[in-house]
C-alpha cells in the first residue's frame, strides 16, 4: 500500500444517496465496506464525516438562529453519521472507536491524541466526530487539523466528482479535470477545493490532499494500492506524498503511551 495511515474526510451529504434528507442505508453500507477492505490491508484509516443530510450550521442565520448555536448543532449532526458508521463498521466486524470533540461520554471517547493514536496502530479505524469542537470550524478544517495532528500521510476526500476541474463538470461540460496541481496553483485558479482554513493547514503543514469519486464500488482501495486516481495537490513534489510511509507499528508516540488510560 501507497500509505500507512490516512485521513479520509466523507460528506454528510453523500450519506444520502438518492434521498433528500437522512442516511441511505445502501450508500452507509458501501462506504462500511470500502473502509473495512483498506483496514484489512494494514493501512491505518481515520475518518471524518460531515453532517450536511442533517444539519448545516452555516444554514443557522438563515433560520433565524444564532450561528454559534447552529454549529454546535451541525456537530450533533456529525456525531449521529458517525455513530451510524461505526455501527455499519461494527456489522462488519470491524473494531472502531469514535472520538468526539465534544464531551458525550455515553456514546464516544472525548478526543485525546495519543489514545487516537494507539487506537490507530491496534488496527482500529478511527472517527472523528463534533468536528474540533468549535464553532465556525467547518468538519474540512476538523479533517485537516486531526490529520495533522495524528500525522496521516494524506487526506482523502471522498466526493461524488472524480477530482478538481476547471469549473463545475455537472455544470460546464467543458470544465476538464487536473491529475496533480500545486496548493498554489489551487490558490491562484480560484479552485474549490476546502474551505480556506482547512486548505491552509494542509498548506503550511505539507500534507497532500487527493481528492476522488467515493461513490465508485472499490475505489478507495485502487487508490490505496497505488492506481492514478482523482487530483492530488501538494507542493509538487512526488506523487507519493509528503514522507515515507511508517513502519507498521512503528510510532513515535510508541514510549509515551503506556500509562495512558484507555477505554476497551
Amino acid at each position: 500500500m501507497k500509505y500507512n495511515r490516512i485521513l479520509l474526510k466523507l460528506s454528510g451529504e453523500a450519506l444520502m444517496g438518492q434521498q433528500q434528507y437522512g442516511i441511505d442505508a445502501e450508500r452507509l453500507m458501501q462506504y462500511a465496506s470500502e473502509i473495512k477492505s483498506v483496514a484489512a490491508t494494514g493501512v491505518q484509516v481515520a475518518v471524518v464525516i460531515g453532517g450536511g443530510n442533517i444539519y448545516r450550521g452555516v444554514e443557522a442565520e438563515a433560520f433565524g438562529l444564532d450561528r454559534v448555536q447552529g454549529d454546535y448543532m451541525g456537530m450533533l449532526a456529525t456525531v449521529i453519521n458517525s455513530m451510524a458508521l461505526q455501527s455499519a463498521l461494527e456489522k462488519l466486524e470491524v473494531s472502531t472507536r469514535l472520538l468526539s470533540g465534544l464531551t458525550i461520554q455515553r456514546v464516544c471517547e472525548p478526543y485525546i491524541r495519543r489514545r487516537a493514536v494507539r487506537h490507530l496502530e491496534k488496527g482500529r479505524v478511527v472517527i472523528f466526530g463534533a468536528g474540533i469542537g468549535s464553532p465556525y470550524f467547518t468538519t474540512d478544517s476538523a479533517a485537516s487539523l486531526r490529520a495533522i495532528e495524528i500525522e496521516a500521510d494524506v487526506v482523502l476526500k471522498g466526493t461524488r466528482v472524480d477530482g478538481i476541474y476547471t469549473a463545475d463538470p455537472e455544470k460546464d461540460p467543458t470544465a476538464t479535470r487536473f491529475d496533480q496541481i500545486t496548493f498554489d496553483e489551487v490558490l491562484s485558479k480560484n479552485l474549490n477545493v476546502m474551505d480556506m482554513t482547512a486548505f491552509t493547514l494542509c498548506k503550511e503543514n505539507n500534507l497532500p490532499i487527493i481528492v476522488f469519486d467515493m461513490n465508485t464500488q472499490g475505489n478507495l482501495e485502487r487508490l490505496l494500492n497505488g492506481e492514478a486516481m482523482g487530483t492530488l495537490v501538494n507542493d509538487g513534489g512526488k506523487r507519493d506524498g509528503r514522507k515515507p510511509a511508517l513502519a507498521p507499528k512503528q510510532s513515535l508516540l510508541q514510549p509515551l503511551v503506556g500509562n495512558q488510560p484507555e477505554q476497551a
